[in-house]
């Protein structure tokens, strides 16, 4: 059911924006918000807590993105929220980048670094995607500082982990099994 109600948000969101001819900028402004949103617990607590009423946490996404986004952003984003989904920001904006990256012919991967990453990594990282799941990638790149370091890359429901934290535990379990 959680995942019918995220694609359907995020089908809406898709549809509005394809009409309105906005939907490469609202499919950013949406994967930035909804980083935003992942990265801080503060915002995250806000934007989900029942308690606060609904013009509370319009007004907080207001001053967070109202001058800085499209109007069809901004309402996608204070819809979800006075809806009780502001915790499915993240899931809604990554179905709504698989939608568009679909409706150029490819897929969307996500890739998780502990840092951002700079063109050419991400031209090299596509390539390298691209070969290893034959498919044409959009690559979208997420800063999450829990890693330590390396990253961790998701096609579909292909996932390639390069973390730092993998490999520390791949040589925990070599060493245990000796």
């Amino acid at each position: 059911m959680a995942d019918q109600r995220i694609e359907g948000y995020a089908r809406g969101i898709f549809e509005m924006a394809r009409g309105e001819g906005s939907l490469d900028r609202v499919e950013d402004e949406l994967l930035t918000v909804a980083r935003a949103v992942e990265s801080s617990n503060e915002l995250r607590s806000t934007l989900t807590d029942p308690r606060l009423p609904i013009e509370r946490k319009q007004a907080v996404i207001d001053d967070l993105i109202g001058k800085r986004a499209s109007s069809l952003t901004v309402a996608a984003v204070q819809m979800i929220a006075s809806q009780g989904r502001a915790g499915d920001l993240p899931d809604i904006a990554m179905a709504l980048a698989g939608a568009a990256a679909a409706s150029r012919n490819k897929a969307v991967a996500e890739v998780r670094s502990a840092v951002p990453l700079d063109d050419d990594t991400v031209s090299r990282l596509t390539a390298s995607l691209a070969r290893a799941t034959g498919k044409d990638v959009e690559i979208k790149v997420i800063v999450d500082p829990s890693l330590i370091g390396g990253i961790v890359s998701r096609v579909g429901d292909t996932v390639i982990d390069g973390s730092i934290a993998r490999r520390v535990d791949e040589a925990r379990q070599a060493v245990k099994s000796r």
